[in-house]
């Protein structure tokens, strides 16, 4: 059942950062308004960095930017931290 939800969780929150990226990558060819980097950071750090990450590939959108990057590296750290304390808390109340 945990299993099951924290799939769902990542898979979630990982469909709507391919979107978010998938719209900004749209909006910055066109010049239009862009989705704040702070938001694709958080859509990572609520576990959507899996996403984050195949959106950056497929759009080819933010991998040059170093600063980005180090940040968004730094959410996907302290997401799997966070999934390493819940599940250990999981496992001890079992």
């Amino acid at each position: 059942m945990m299993f099951s939800l924290m799939c769902a969780w990542y898979a979630f929150f990982s469909l709507l950062a391919i979107l978010a990226y998938g719209f900004d990558k749209y909006a910055a060819i066109r010049g239009q308004w862009r989705v704040r980097e702070s938001t694709l950071h958080l859509l990572s750090l609520l576990g959507g960095w899996i996403g984050a990450l195949m959106a950056q590939r497929l759009f080819r959108h933010k991998r040059s930017k170093q600063r980005f990057m180090l940040v968004f590296w730094g959410s996907v750290f302290v997401n799997l931290l966070g999934l390493v304390l819940v599940l250990s808390q999981w496992s001890a109340f079992m």
